[in-house]
This record gives structure tokens, C-alpha cells and sequence, in this order.
């Protein structure tokens, strides 16, 4: 509710819209390299914006036509390289493609169980707190089953599982409001670490709006939820990491897996091209809702300053920070000058 805050976040608004339809077109340049992978991002796009598919069924389906794709047109489904090619010499490297696999990568069923194990001894064991805690319809217990889940719809990384995240937090659970996750992407989008640490803001609000603790221990309940959605998001990745690694070294260049990965990045592109066009109806109809779309006026202002920093990403290959820091203080000196 503070004036500063307030233009700030006016401004760094619209720079995030800008910032994930640059997202966009950087994947797709490098991901749709035919007509059929720009079908398949298309496909996605309109199930995801006309028909509000859920984000899981969109990405078993784009794996499913990856599959079969892969074994009628495996030429159309080939993982490209996504650094493009360089005649430039950089000496030997440290770890390249002849480099022998290390101990810890190689795959062994001794040590695929251990981590197995160890990772759900402790993701069913905290579950289990939760459900014997709070039962099944407590929100800490619903925040660690969506956050897994969610987990799980990582393919594509933040941009791609936001969607969803928007979908459960705003929509299901009502954790958060659909402003108060655009201003979540808007803080992450300007802090250190990865963008998929928006689930701590989106925990942290839904266990403070819930009083999961009661009304006099909101602080708490936030951190209880910024907590339990932060562990359960991690916790599966981490096994992701540790137990599909080796699998990874040993397939990579493997078509019946690159395949469908193939077009799940395709489908993601129309994921995130959809993430894009929310964020940009919340940021310039700031009061319009489903039944009234386009209520209230249009936030001129946002419109400029997202073409500009658009402009600034693409065609001046400006820094994101820099994009950033210039749209805070135009937001800032705007909101400041018109509240004069």
C-alpha cells in the first residue's frame, strides 16, 4: 500500500509481460524448427487459452504425439541444439562429450535406491505430519500435494509450470489473487536464484491469507507455507537429479526419449505464449474479471512501457536487470507524478 512500492511495481509490471514473451520467442526460435512443432505450440495455445486445459494433460498429450511422431517422422522430432553451432575453438574442455562418465553418474540400482529411499521416507513422512496434523483438507496439507504435483510439470522450467501454479493458487485454492501473482513473478523476476522460487511467495501468501495459525499468527502461517511449498516443489527435482541423471548420460541421444521431450517443449512455447497474454490482460485491464474482460480503462502507460521494454530485449539485447531497474523507476515517477 506504500506509494513507492506501489509505482514501483507499476512499473516493473508490464516489464515482465515483456520479459516472458521474450521468454517465448527464445525457446521457440531454437525449439520449433518445423511446420509440425509450430502446430503442436499452436495446439497447446489454444487448449490451454480457449478451452482451459490443464497443464498436466497438455503435456501428456504433446508426449504422446511426440512418441508416435518419433517413430512415423523421426527427422521432424530431433532434439536440436539449442546453443546453435560455432566454428570457434576454445581449447579442450574439462568435461566434453568423450569425457568418461564419473562413478556418480553411472547407473547402479544400489545407489538409485538409496536415494529412492531416502526421498520418500522424507517427502511421505512430512505429508503424513500434514495429513495427521491438519487432515487431507488442511491447507498445508493441500499445499504439499498441489507443490509435488506441480513439481512433476517442471518440463520447461517456471514459465512453463506458472500456468498451473496460477491455475491451483488463484483459481482452486485461493491461495492468492491473480494481481498478487503477477506482483510474485514481478519480485522474482528481480531478485538472485530461479524464477521457479515464486512457490515460496505463492506458499507464503496462501498460509498467511489462510491463517493456517490463526488470525494472530499470520507471519508464522505464511513461513509454514512458504515452507511447505518450497520442500515439496524441491524435493522431487532433487530426485529427478540424482535418480534419472544416469538414465540421462545413457539415452541422451536416444529418439524414443528425445522425441516426446521434443514436443513437450513445442507445447510448452504455447504454455507460455498463454502465461503472456494473462499477465498482460491483469497488467492493462487492472479491474477487468472473466464475465467483464476488458472492464475498466486501458493502462496506457503499461502499454508503452511493455512495448519499450519488449524493444529494449529483443532489438537492443538490453540486460534484463537493467529493463527492470529503467521500468521501476518510469512506474515510480509516473505513479508519483499523477498522485501529485
Amino acid at each position: 500500500d506504500l506509494p513507492v512500492v506501489a509505482g514501483v511495481l507499476y512499473g516493473i509490471k508490464p516489464a515482465v509481460t515483456a520479459i516472458v514473451v521474450f521468454a517465448a520467442y527464445r525457446i521457440g526460435s531454437k525449439a520449433l524448427k518445423n511446420a509440425v512443432l509450430w502446430a503442436l505450440a499452436a495446439a497447446a495455445f489454444v487448449a490451454i487459452f480457449v478451452f482451459d486445459a490443464p497443464f498436466p494433460a497438455i503435456v501428456l498429450a504433446a508426449a504422446i504425439l511426440g512418441a508416435i511422431g518419433g517413430r512415423l517422422a523421426p527427422d521432424k522430432f530431433k532434439a536440436g541444439g539449442g546453443h546453435g553451432a560455432s566454428n570457434k575453438a576454445y581449447g579442450p574442455a574439462l568435461i566434453d562429450d568423450n569425457t568418461p562418465v564419473p562413478d556418480h553418474a553411472r547407473f547402479s540400482w544400489v545407489r538409485i535406491t538409496t536415494f529412492l529411499g531416502v526421498g520418500l521416507t522424507l517427502g511421505v513422512g512430512v505429508f503424513g505430519m500434514l495429513m495427521a496434523l491438519y487432515g487431507w483438507q488442511g491447507t498445508l496439507t493441500q499445499m504439499g500435494w498441489f507443490f509435488t504435483k506441480a513439481a512433476f510439470l517442471t518440463i520447461g522450467g517456471a514459465y512453463a509450470v506458472l500456468p498451473y501454479v496460477y491455475q491451483g493458487g488463484v483459481e482452486q485454492y485461493g491461495w492468492l489473487t491473480g494481481p498478487q501473482m503477477i506482483d510474485g513473478l514481478a519480485l522474482g523476476e528481480t531478485t538472485p536464484g530461479p524464477l521457479i522460487m515464486i512457490v515460496t511467495y505463492v506458499g507464503f501468501i496462501g498460509g498467511w491469507t489462510k491463517q493456517v495459525f490463526g488470525p494472530d499468527l499470520l507471519g508464522l502461517g505464511g513461513v509454514a507455507g512458504a515452507l511447505v511449498a518450497t520442500f515439496f516443489t524441491f524435493l522431487p527435482s532433487f530426485l529427478f537429479i540424482l535418480v534419472g541423471g544416469p538414465a540421462i548420460e545413457a539415452s541422451r541421444h536416444d529418439i524414443k526419449l528425445a522425441a516426446p521431450l521434443t514436443a513437450i517443449t513445442a507445447a510448452v512455447v504455447g504454455v507460455i505464449i498463454n502465461l503472456a497474454v494473462f499477465f498482460a490482460w491483469h497488467v492493462l485491464w487492472p479491474q477487468a474479471s472473466t464475465a467483464a474482460p476488458f472492464a475498466g480503462r486501458l493502462e496506457w502507460f503499461s502499454l508503452v512501457v511493455g512495448i519499450a521494454a519488449f524493444l529494449a530485449l529483443w532489438r537492443y539485447k538490453v540486460d534484463i536487470m537493467k529493463v527492470i531497474g529503467a521500468c521501476a523507476v518510469a512506474g515510480l515517477a509516473y505513479t508519483l507524478l499523477a498522485g501529485g
